[in-house]
């Protein structure tokens, strides 16, 4: 249950832990950072009693090492107790920039050795912990959730390991490439979040100028498969929708997929309006670029990339170019996997801060709460564009005085 103002107040499924795997500590800091400020803010007449034990503290993360010998092996030790504890355990399974010494030679993590992490750490548990939960941003594997030939199921096994064979409760990830690999784990808790209302913030943020009506912007998929997230933006935003599909070869397989031929446009005259591509991740982005590239074609206006998560596995020098050609005027994406220092730096890019989201789930999950209102934030955005619409009345207003 909560209060008038959203705040839980049921007793706690036990005291707070967080346990940041490496390459994920930045982002557990700013997570810790909100709930020592609200937990100490807060008011509770529970609080001084056994049930709320270790409700305030000065940091809610484990100290925790992960440590690295010479062969490449790995452990985890925790320096503090965690028997009781309602356990997060925050890993980026994409972070590359995290690295260690093998043999002499430095070797960046793979998904493999992150994914690998995660299981030391809910083995250094020891089984201690009240509740395990597992918070995985981009979900490991998750492109590889179904099968169309002789090949592995690797998210579905994963899943089930973390789930059936080590204990944890709850699975907490971000605009899953496909959600129905949750019906490998029937019995577990699985959130799938999508950052929609952080996006709206965040591109209402940063270009003032935005005219959001069926005349001025549209929302772009820029394949089949994002559709459903894509019908969402539409229908909040209160805008069009447009769809491109993928024409592809499938007499050839480069690179354990089939290459596409051609981005054909399916939806209304884009002519002059604002175009949102909405997605999930841009991975090499060559198709994200030749969307634009052909919105550019049909005469759009400006084009905004927004995606959960920006892995630019081939480097940003064609994201320069397209945004020094006029293709792209910005691109966002969140803060829940890792980010290069030069990506930071570009003029294009716009990062958008999910921690204060992170933070209010783990905070409504760690009292059994319901998620359902954090999870569809229909209302909020709602707010929001009324909010913003307002501003640029006055805005207008204010220029035409003057």
């Amino acid at each position: 249950m909560a209060d008038a103002f959203g705040i839980p107040n049921t007793i706690p499924v036990g005291p707070l832990g967080i346990i940041a795997t490496p390459g994920c500590e930045e982002l557990a800091e700013k997570i810790n950072n909100y709930l020592t400020s609200w937990r100490n803010e807060r008011e509770s007449e529970h609080k001084e009693t056994i049930a709320f034990y270790g409700y305030q503290r000065d940091t809610f993360i484990i100290d925790a090492d992960f440590t690295r010998f010479g062969s490449g092996e790995g452990k985890c030790v925790l320096h503090e107790t965690v028997r009781g504890y309602d356990i997060y355990i925050i890993c980026d399974c994409f972070n590359h920039g995290v690295t260690y010494n093998m043999y002499g030679y430095e070797n960046h993590y793979s998904p493999d050795e992150h994914y690998a992490n995660l299981k030391r750490a809910i083995s250094a548990i020891e089984g201690k912990a009240r509740r395990i939960n597992v918070i995985m941003p981009m979900l490991y594997e998750g492109r590889q959730h179904k099968r169309s030939r002789r090949e592995s199921l690797d998210c579905a096994i994963a899943l089930q390991e973390l789930c059936s064979d080590m204990g944890v409760e709850n699975i907490i990830t971000f605009d899953a490439h496909d959600p129905r690999v949750q019906n490998a784990i029937p019995l577990k808790g699985f959130e799938n979040v999508a950052p929609t209302y952080q996006m709206v913030k965040a591109l209402t943020k940063n270009f003032k100028d935005l005219k959001i009506d069926h005349d001025h912007l549209m929302v772009i998929s820029p394949d089949e498969g994002g559709m459903s997230r894509c019908i969402y933006y539409s229908t909040v935003l209160g805008i069009d929708l447009g769809m491109f599909y993928k024409r592809r070869d499938y007499s050839v397989v480069v690179n354990g997929r089939n290459p596409i031929l051609a981005h054909e446009f399916l939806g209304d005259n884009v002519e002059g309006k604002d175009c949102l591509i909405i997605d999930d991740m841009i991975s090499s982005g060559d198709s994200m670029i030749e969307v634009a590239t052909k919105l550019k074609e049909l005469k759009a206006n400006r084009i905004f990339v927004c995606t959960s998560f920006g892995l630019f596995c081939n480097g940003l020098q064609e994201f320069d170019k397209a945004y020094a050609n006029g293709i792209l005027d910005g691109v966002f994406t969140t803060n829940l996997v890792y980010r290069t220092p030069e990506l930071l730096e570009k003029p294009w890019y716009f990062e958008v801060d999910m921690s204060k989201y992170c933070s209010l789930i783990i905070d409504t999950l760690n009292h059994d709460c319901s998620v359902s209102v954090l999870l569809n934030p229909a209302d909020k955005i709602k707010a929001r564009l009324e909010k913003y619409k307002e501003q640029q009345k006055k805005d207008e207003l204010s220029l035409f005085n003057n």
